[in-house]
């Protein structure tokens, strides 16, 4: 079976040869480059045998769309480093707007590039911050400070958000139209009681969420949300390994789902220090 055929499987709840596989983390030095991000996106799906992959911009790229600037950490096991943020203060908000398009448009050709090399057997997803996510990172990444101006300032915060959403979705159909199966919606944080309970993020959150996820194209018929945060009970082995412990928690999960709706992947992105063992042992483990 192809990549695609296993991926189509799982989203059927249906059981295929074996369940598709796929892992993803930033590449740090590359990710600034479409081409060079697009080059080692493929390399690595082609060299694990991935049969899907999440593409991984860099995660400044939607804060640096609407203003904020980040520059080259010069390090492969360290992130961009902020310069200014796009919204220092409240009334920066009435300002957000998509500033600098570039930003995305290297996304869309880089992911194009991915597609295209890889081919229809294995899909590509987008990966998409929420308006809200966004947002977070507009103010210096801080989870208290967006959700505080949201909650005391909609009438403020909303429009931005609004924006924020609208180029969202155009960036989802440009990935789409060049050749992404779907989106990876990522509500990074914001998804817990602790930062935002469940009525007031319904509220104030969601209907931005929603002006995107309701207007994707047909075509977009591989999508994952993605919801992340603190105190999580996820085990760190893919991390510290070693190679056997990942291929029997690996089989585990295979054993406990009968293979049916599964995707085998980590949760969320994987760290750069991690051995290409430790990820070469989660294909090792259903492969024939």
């Amino acid at each position: 079976m192809t990549g695609r055929q296993r991926v189509e499987a799982a989203l059927a709840m249906d059981v295929a040869d074996r369940p598709p596989v796929g892992a993803w983390g930033h590449t740090y030095r590359e990710e600034w480059s479409p081409g060079d991000l697009a080059a080692i996106t493929v390399e690595r799906a082609r060299r694990f045998g991935w049969d899907f992959v999440k593409f991984q911009p860099r995660a400044s790229t939607f804060a640096e769309a609407f203003g904020s600037v980040y520059h080259p950490s010069g390090h492969s096991l360290r992130a961009p480093v902020m310069i200014r943020p796009a919204v220092p203060d409240l009334d920066a908000w009435t300002s957000v707007q998509l500033a600098n398009p570039k930003a995305l448009d290297d996304q869309v050709e880089s992911i194009g590039i991915v597609a295209r090399e890889l081919g229809p057997d294995v899909p590509v997803i987008q990966t998409v911050f929420s308006p809200l996510t966004v947002g977070g990172y507009l103010v210096g990444k801080s989870q208290s400070r967006v959700v505080r101006d949201l909650r005391q300032h909609p009438e403020t915060v909303g429009p931005a958000l609004e924006r924020i959403a609208e180029a969202l979705l155009d960036f989802s159909n440009r990935s789409v139209r060049a050749g992404a199966a779907g989106i990876f919606f990522a509500v990074s944080g914001y998804a817990g009681d602790k930062v935002m309970k469940e009525a007031v993020y319904r509220d104030l959150a969601l209907p931005y969420d929603l002006a995107v996820l309701d207007a994707l194209p047909e075509k977009a018929w591989f999508n994952v949300l993605h919801l992340c945060g603190s105190n999580l009970n996820f085990a760190l082995t893919l991390v510290y390994g070693p190679g056997p412990k990942i291929e029997a928690e690996a089989r585990a999960a295979v054993k406990d789902t009968g293979g049916r709706g599964l995707l085998l992947a980590p949760g969320c992105s994987v760290s750069p220090r991690v051995r290409e063992a430790n990820l070469a042992a989660i294909m090792s483990a259903v492969a024939a």
